[in-house]
């Protein structure tokens, strides 16, 4: 993708080299402050993780019930209704930059009210919704992978990401985030969830919400806390010695940034540190990225109307955007339907079930993504999986000679298994196909 990363060469040798070409988080840090104002943590703590991002039962009922009332206020506006066709020829090895091309030069309208269908290049097979969820799968993998300079890891133990501050050498990056805006909206519209999980401040800033001193916390612990102490305690009588003014290290060096004109000669007082915190809070989240944000939450209300988005708070909109990783086994296997002779308490089913138990979360989901086109689950669970015309559970067939390879259909969720003779075959050949095969059953 040499196109996106045409940035300077000293800037790349700096700053993604080892560290994120491995998909290891980068430290955000900055040098102690000679007048001892609060710092960035050396490690910041981590971010809430899609373990626990299921709420407690009486909210998740209210934002299910606002939640299909949005998708109905979709419908009834006509978007992704047609008659007209988005229609994405997409090549695999060039993904991101066929999906930048076709999504950029697509009208405001055709965003909103196209069908959408995606085909990849040389790949037989209509788009009942497989090819599409794939796309978005990979798209997000891509767009949103650090390595390429417009987002960076939020912390050193998650892997959350925001908008980075050095995405301002990247070229045409202004229209980057448009066009990754406009991929969010069109996931939002279409039901397509993201291998993608944003921190608290980035959901806020695509609802144009204030961020708080709360919105630190999963991002900095021991800068929040050094902000909440200033908040909570009177300062009258503390020599803290703070000004308006802040530093931070970049490219190695240590610059000190006013927090308003003539910041650094304006003392942090009892009165005054209202004001301070607020602006301290907002350089801390925004960290010279707010024209990028702005451009990305523009290209993101191209596609859906502000109007229908405001509904949800940060929190309910990180929900219908990324899901959940966490696998809930008993969820899955509720909500799991059977076909040719396959039942619950068939040998086979007990011995598919017992081998899911044995993969890690990871595998699980690298089974639910050869199965479905995304590793991801909705919300509401394995109830809400999506097909080709709408709601459609996963789905296990008995298909094939004992010798084969499962097989995937991922516009229908289903998985064709063929009836092993033994517990350790069927979990070697599950493993086998989950592992190996890169590429889908088209029915």
């Amino acid at each position: 993708m040499g196109f996106l990363t045409k940035t300077l060469g000293i800037l790349f040798s700096l700053l993604f080299e080892q560290e994120i070409m491995s998909y290891v988080p980068v430290v955000p840090t900055t040098a102690r402050s000679p007048r001892g104002s609060p710092q960035l943590s050396p490690q910041a703590s981590p971010g809430l993780s899609r373990a626990n991002a299921r709420a407690p039962a009486p909210y998740r009922r209210d934002f299910e019930a606002k939640l299909r009332n949005f998708y109905r206020k979709l419908e009834s506006k006509g978007y992704g209704q047609g008659p007209g066709k988005l229609k994405l020829h997409i090549r695999r090895e060039h993904l991101l930059e066929d999906a930048f091309n076709k999504i950029m030069a697509a009208s405001k309208k055709d965003l909103q009210k196209c069908k959408l269908y995606v085909t990849f290049d040389r790949e037989e097979g209509l788009d009942y919704g497989g090819p599409s969820r794939e796309f978005f799968f990979l798209l997000s993998r891509e767009l949103f992978n650090p390595y390429y300079g417009l987002f960076e890891y939020s912390a050193n133990d998650t892997y959350t990401v925001q908008v980075s501050p050095m995405s301002a050498f990247v070229d045409n990056h202004h229209e980057w985030f448009r066009f990754s805006g406009r991929v969010l909206g069109l996931a939002l519209v279409h039901q397509y969830l993201l291998d993608a999980f944003f921190t608290r401040p980035f959901y806020k800033a695509l609802l144009r919400l204030p961020v708080s001193l709360s919105d630190l916390e999963s991002l900095d612990g021991e800068f929040h806390q050094s902000l909440l102490w200033i908040k909570e305690n009177d300062i009258s009588n503390d020599v803290l010695d703070l000004t308006f003014a802040v530093t931070e290290e970049v490219f190695g060096q240590v610059v000190e940034r006013e927090l308003k004109p003539g910041g650094k000669n304006i003392n942090v007082t009892e009165k005054n540190k209202k004001e301070y915190l607020e602006r301290v809070v907002r350089w801390r989240l925004e960290r010279g990225v707010a024209e990028q944000t702005e451009s990305l939450v523009r290209g993101f209300y191209e596609v859906v109307d502000p109007r229908l988005v405001s509904v949800f708070d940060a929190r309910e909109l990180e929900l219908v955007i990324a899901g959940t990783a966490e696998i809930d086994l008993c969820d899955w296997r509720k909500n799991t339907e059977y076909r040719s002779g396959y039942h619950d308490n068939h040998p086979v089913m007990q011995w598919f079930w017992s081998a899911i138990e044995r993969f890690t979360n990871e595998q699980r989901l690298r089974l639910l993504q050869f199965v479905t086109g995304t590793s991801s689950i909705p919300y509401e669970g394995f109830a809400a999986l999506r097909g080709s015309t709408g709601p459609r559970k996963f789905c296990v067939e008995k298909w094939g000679k004992p010798n084969s390879l499962p097989r995937a259909h991922t516009c229908f969720n289903r998985l064709d298994l063929p009836p092993y003779p033994t517990p350790e075959i069927l979990y070697e050949k599950l493993l086998l196909a989950v592992e190996e095969t890169n590429t889908f059953g088209i029915e």
